[in-house]
């Protein structure tokens, strides 16, 4: 089932009888050059990963003819955030991150994108500085059990009972030395402003992501009451060394967010006196803005292009059980639709191929995962055109 005619082409970079994704929104999968591609292959799509399913780690080739040249192998990913595959601020021309389950606990790799060299690492990675000298790590298996298809399976969470541990979070990780500590723990945000739907409720954290020059990082801190069918959320920040943590966001929900500039985060949050949407928070203050009053009406994926211009998002399938990817300039207000696809109705819950989309290095270019053709693969748009627009 092919895309709209009227939007921009929306070209597959990979093709069955596997299936291929690369993952979240909030990394780039084009190299330094901008000629290769990462992701994922499996031989299904259609079911949760079970502890030994594995997936291939690969590279698309764009000047040859998309071939797909695998590079590896790993048992630690998700439908929604793949292994963490990356490649390695400073070395993005050659060498890649992903995570990896080694004798008996996840942890990261690094790895040469065109020679059998790699290295582990004690922990796997969420989040990579700018600089690509320091990593924030996470407990993926508690992820596992609190948020399906964002953690990994295979191993039990040592934590599971404990509803707010106070030696298990977020940790800071040194990429070269491999020295590590946890930095923040759950028992620490879970005792920040405590309220009443925290009693008895298990908590966790998710969606790490550091700022545009790496002085401050942002988290998700989650909880849930086992009787109850949904999560609250709360938005921080911190410096690198867990210190100075600061509360954007805690009306209850937040959901995908971006920085903009080392200060300011874009996020689709709730604010009781104003209700659900985007807004701009500025870090350690009471600052927020409205984006998008009327234009973006749903939560999504979003993105900052390379130059800021650009927001990039999507929208979840509609009746017609399609999904939008959208771009937005902040400056003018201007939304321009390019792109609504199938959502496979079988894919649901924590199996759902969602659009994720992301931008190339040059921002001219951006891809995304579908099933709008039957299988989950790899998808790349020109926006050149539509970006240079004054």
């Amino acid at each position: 089932m092919p895309g709209d005619s009227s939007f921009p082409p929306a070209v597959p970079v990979t093709s069955g009888p596997g299936h291929h994704f690369f993952g979240y929104y909030d990394k780039t999968p084009w190299d330094a050059t901008g000629r290769y591609i990462l992701a994922l292959e499996t031989g299904f799509a259609d079911r949760p990963p079970e502890p030994d399913d594995v997936a291939a780690v690969g590279l698309i080739d764009t000047e040859n003819d998309c071939a797909w040249q695998p590079l590896t192998q790993t048992t630690a990913w998700n439908w929604q955030q793949g292994a963490m595959l990356q490649w390695l601020p400073g070395a993005s021309d050659r060498l890649i991150v992903y995570n990896c389950l080694h004798k008996g606990h996840f942890a990261g790799v690094i790895r040469h994108a065109f020679r059998d060299e790699e290295r582990l690492l004690p922990r796997p990675v969420y989040a990579l500085s700018p600089d690509g000298r320091t990593a924030f790590s996470t407990n993926f298996a508690r992820i596992a059990d609190t948020r399906p298809g964002y953690g990994y399976v295979g191993l039990a969470d040592p934590w599971k009972d404990d509803p707010h541990p106070e030696d298990d979070g977020i940790y800071w990780m040194d990429i070269e030395k491999g020295e590590h500590r946890l930095i923040i723990s759950l028992a620490r945000i879970a005792a920040c402003r405590p309220d009443g739907s925290m009693e008895s409720a298990k908590h966790w954290f998710n969606h790490v992501q550091v700022n545009t020059d790496g002085s401050r990082f942002a988290f998700l801190h989650r909880w849930r009451k086992p009787e109850e069918p949904h999560w609250r959320t709360r938005l921080f920040t911190a410096d690198p060394d867990g210190s100075d943590v600061h509360c954007v966001a805690d009306h209850e929900m937040v959901s995908h967010y971006d920085w903009r500039r080392p200060d300011h985060i874009l996020a689709w949050a709730r604010q009781h006196d104003i209700g659900d949407g985007y807004f701009l928070f500025t870090d350690r203050s009471d600052g927020r803005k409205v984006l998008g009053k009327g234009t973006l009406t749903k939560d999504g994926h979003c993105s900052y292009s390379p130059d800021r211009r650009w927001i990039l998002t999507d929208e979840a399938p509609d009746s017609e059980h399609k999904g939008t990817l959208l771009l937005y300039r902040p400056d003018d207000g201007e939304r321009v639709d390019i792109g609504r696809f199938f959502s496979p109705l079988q894919l649901a819950g924590e199996i759902r191929c969602d659009l994720h989309p992301r931008w190339s290095r040059d921002g001219r270019q951006i891809c995304f995962d579908s099933a709008h053709e039957g299988g989950r693969q790899v998808y790349v748009m020109d926006v050149g055109q539509i970006v240079a627009e004054a």
